[in-house]
């Protein structure tokens, strides 16, 4: 007992004596499992998979081949056999457009005068029309608000407005980050996600889409914007429910085209409120774009471990492979190597599955590890995935999603993100106390991560997903220590900085994984199925899958 006590701290130093000893063999925890989870492995196939010679992992290029085979070999030593029947991939079919305006400039006409703003700086915009042109002439712009209709929320911002042919100008996010007695108060429902704006829009009969970026309401800044909405966009083969072009304003934008139109900037505040009305703006823009594109295919990568006594019932853990690629450079790198997004979760699906491997009570049903394409480019892989499914869904019995983790240090909580919505959580709850952990929501509920990740795909098609991080409440708080590893990690979100940094802690993700799996491998001998909570918008999809 001591030598595993001693061992342990020199892997965990930030631990107190007392969570080290709980996290190897009480409380119900399988110590053979949670001993195969290392930093030095972690580390490596972090280090590699965010490596230069993986080229971004963007889907479509050299680098989609390197890393899907990486993913595979990796799987195939770790002694998993392939999840696709006899084989490690499911192919994703998706086309690959580029948008680039033929005049850099975009220029907005009123009745007094005009504003014209310049392309990356001002404003970004494409189109996912199959077409090689795509020509918007003098479409007229209407304020739309927020660009939502919920009739459960008793709200409609295109109540009243014909909106055919026009161009829509949204806020993001939605009304309850304003006002608590609205929508869901600060936590964001979907009609917040830009996702949502765009098909709204769509089905409204409008010719464009303009979103005005706010950093605090979009929870990412405009070089976000610029980085992840041009050059090549990758979306699966679908021209349904789309408007011509799609893009996104600076709020320094949106406030000039305000005052072209004689309206004060304060209209934004106006409709935060109920009974807010569309607003025709009587200004005119036109745009044309060139549209090349092609079809091909990128790959979900699928194994699986066959549980013992209900092989046909699977629990599912998701993490995103792929990143931005090579783009805009940025103090001379242009290789944007997505390190914590998302080698790292990547990295914890291999951890997970040694883990799994090595447990002394082998799971009773089959655990499925899938690393998902073109989760940047709009949760895609795990889209195609949802909508055709390996493994039937009514046999599902949750989806473990990682997207992300924390390399500032370990925490006394964890953070489940959209906490309330499913009964995964009573199960994070029971898992995170055998560590001497506590469940906790996300610190920022108004950023709609529950909507941003892959997990929200399998909630889509009725079955319970999670998403779940690293707390706030360091153990290390206050340390001079602490506070370089936060400034390590700033400012490094869809930029070429994501990259392995020798200032990173892994303990508290290594913890963090230790937890992901517990929670997996109690799923995987209990007979149950988890739901959503009663309260969730998705209990019924839940009960409909279940009844299935």
């Amino acid at each position: 007992m001591k030598k595993m006590f001693l061992v342990t701290v020199l892997i965990s130093t930030l631990f107190s004596c007392k969570q080290t000893v709980n996290s190897t063999n009480t409380n119900g925890l399988d110590s053979s499992a949670l001993s195969a989870i290392t930093i030095e492995t972690y580390k490596n196939y972090v280090t590699q998979l965010s490596s230069d010679e993986f080229m971004g992992r963007m889907p479509f290029t050299k680098g989609d081949t390197l890393t899907v085979e990486y993913i595979k070999k990796q799987f195939e030593d770790l002694k998993l056999t392939p999840g696709n029947q006899d084989s490690y991939f499911q192919e994703v079919p998706m086309v690959e457009t580029t948008s680039t305006p033929t005049n850099k400039k975009l220029t907005f006409k009123g009745k007094s005068g005009e504003v014209t703003i310049n392309h990356l700086d001002d404003y970004v915009i494409g189109s996912r029309k199959l077409k090689e042109k795509i020509n918007v002439d003098n479409s007229e712009l209407v304020f739309v608000g927020f660009g939502i209709v919920a009739p459960e929320f008793n709200w409609n911002d295109y109540e009243g407005i014909d909106v055919k042919g026009k161009t829509v100008v949204a806020m993001v996010n939605d009304p309850g980050m304003y006002n608590k007695n609205l929508f869901k108060a600060d936590t964001m429902t979907y009609y917040g996600r830009w996702t949502y704006k765009y098909e709204e829009a769509a089905r409204q009969g409008a010719a464009g889409v303009l979103l005005i970026h706010d950093t605090k309401a979009a929870s990412y800044g405009w070089n976000v914007v610029r980085s992840g909405w041009t050059g090549p966009q990758l979306n699966l083969v679908n021209d349904d429910l789309l408007t011509e072009i799609e893009g996104w304003i600076t709020t320094e934008t949106a406030n000039k085209i305000f005052s072209l139109a004689g309206i004060s900037s304060d209209i934004q505040e106006t409709a935060k409120k109920t009974g807010f009305k569309a607003i025709p703006l009587d200004i005119k823009v036109s745009t044309e774009l060139n549209n090349d594109y092609r079809t091909s295919q990128s790959n979900n990568v699928i194994a699986k471990l066959e549980g013992t006594s209900r092989p046909d019932e699977v629990i599912i853990y998701t993490a995103h492979w792929d990143h931005l690629g090579i783009g805009e450079a940025v103090n001379g790198d242009s290789i944007y190597n997505g390190a914590i997004d998302n080698a790292a979760g990547v990295a914890a699906l291999f951890e997970i599955a040694k883990a799994f491997q090595a447990a002394d009570k082998k799971p009773e049903r089959t655990i499925v590890f899938l690393a998902v394409t073109a989760e940047e480019q709009g949760l895609l892989g795990s889209a195609y995935y949802a909508e055709n499914p390996i493994f039937p869904l009514n046999k599902t019995v949750a989806n473990i999603n990682m997207d992300a983790f924390n390399a500032i240090g370990a925490t006394r909580d964890v953070s489940v993100v959209g906490i309330g919505q499913t009964e995964i959580e009573d199960y994070v709850e029971k898992s995170a106390a055998k560590f001497d952990r506590v469940m906790k929501g996300e610190s920022n509920p108004s950023s709609g991560g529950f909507y941003r990740s892959d997990h929200f795909n399998f909630v889509k098609v009725g079955i319970p997903g999670l998403f779940m991080g690293s707390g706030s409440d360091y153990i290390e708080k206050g340390s001079e220590a602490l506070e370089q590893r936060k400034k390590a990690m700033a400012g490094r979100y869809h930029a070429p900085s994501d990259q392995v940094d020798e200032n990173w802690d892994f303990t508290g993700i290594i913890e963090d994984i230790k937890l992901f799996f517990d929670i997996g491998h109690t799923l995987s001998l209990e007979k149950t199925f988890p739901n959503f909570k009663e309260k969730s918008e998705f209990r019924e999809l839940g009960n409909k899958r279940l009844s299935q």
